[in-house]
């Protein structure tokens, strides 16, 4: 990673303005912080056979007491959201079952299948505590359940919003300066930004753009005149 590298460390980084995400209000999203991304995959195995048996301890059975349980764990996260006004998505847990795998034709019980989840876990949450969780639902899914190692990365802690951040205290005396109604969240997904703050370095994700749809990788994904020009004009007075 460049960040790793003697020619970063030369350019002296005291603090970081990454992308940001479009408001469809007034406000604009600051960012100071990420969820910690964990993408995993569970493995059932079971006894193979044809498809008009019933046969004891199949893939199939296990499965569905993982997925069961795993959606039981995401509608809990989806509640605390909902009832909670105070929250937004950054601040829960998201739950995702993203693909499922296996079988060998529509009359055979399969010895083995397979399911993916995509988890974005909050920084609220003890980390530790989540990956217990993990194992815990695959040993009562029952024997043959395997987690592969999973695609899981670091928790890095999010940059302060208080007076002991010289550089939140800059940002801020500026947006109040320009009347800005600025809301500060955890950002839902991940950013280059977390590269930095791994190395204790401050970082924004900030982008001027209120009034504006949230069409990132859409389609016919824009930008008013107003709300461009207006931003710039924000940019010019953050970085001087």
């Amino acid at each position: 990673l460049f960040v790793e590298t003697e020619a970063f460390r030369k350019l002296n980084v005291g603090c970081e303005i990454d992308e940001g995400v479009a408001s469809p209000d007034e406000t604009f999203n600051l960012y100071y912080g990420e969820r910690t991304s964990y993408k995993l995959t569970i493995i059932c195995s079971g006894t193979p056979g044809h498809g008009s048996l019933l046969h004891d301890n199949t893939a199939g059975e296990k499965l569905s007491i993982v997925i069961k349980r795993f959606m039981e764990r995401r509608s809990e996260e989806k509640t605390k959201l909902r009832e909670n006004p105070n929250l937004t998505l950054g601040d829960v847990t998201s739950i995702n079952l993203t693909m499922i795998e296996g079988g060998v034709q529509t009359n055979v019980v399969p010895p083995e299948l397979k399911v993916l989840f995509d988890c974005r876990v909050s920084l609220n949450m003890d980390h530790e505590e989540f990956e217990k969780w993990v194992l815990d639902v695959c040993k009562e899914a029952g024997e043959g359940v395997t987690l592969l190692q999973p695609d899981k990365k670091k928790r890095i802690a999010p940059t302060t919003l208080d007076s002991g951040n010289p550089w939140w205290s800059t940002l801020k005396s500026q947006f109040d300066m320009m009347g800005l109604i600025v809301k500060p969240n955890i950002f839902p997904a991940a950013t280059d930004a977390r590269y930095i703050r791994n190395l204790g370095i401050p970082a924004f994700n900030f982008s001027p753009m209120n009034n504006t749809p949230v069409l990132l990788h859409d389609h016919d994904e824009f930008l008013n005149t107003k709300v461009f020009l207006r931003g710039i004009y924000i940019y010019v007075n953050i970085i001087s």
